[in-house]
């Protein structure tokens, strides 16, 4: 599975990962609005993951070729984020394309 890191996920978070990860920043895909990244990633990955909660609304992703798992807690630092990890980990193993899952505390 290649899972890509949005800009406002730690890149520390990827070593957290048992899957083939990417940021956002590796590409040089930086500033880019949710739109164009998203044309931009979905035919080289499967999952996005981001802290953008409006990306759900923003976005028609019923018919998008990439699963997006949205991490939701009290902050984007990596010290929050990594207890999301073990449900992280769950919903990869049943995600699907256009899928969105959001994973919180």
């Amino acid at each position: 599975m290649k899972i890509i890191l949005d800009e406002c996920v730690p890149r520390r978070l990827a070593g957290d990962l048992p899957h083939e990860v990417s940021t956002v920043q590796q590409l040089k895909l930086s500033g880019l609005d949710n739109g164009a990244l998203l044309k931009a990633i979905e035919r080289d990955f499967d999952v996005f993951v981001t802290v953008d909660q409006n990306l759900q609304y923003q976005q028609n992703l019923s018919e998008s070729n990439i699963a997006i798992l949205v991490l939701v807690t009290g902050s984007n630092r990596y010290n929050d984020l990594k207890l999301l990890i073990p449900s992280c980990l769950s919903a990869l193993d049943n995600i699907r394309p256009g899928q969105i899952k959001i994973i919180q505390t």
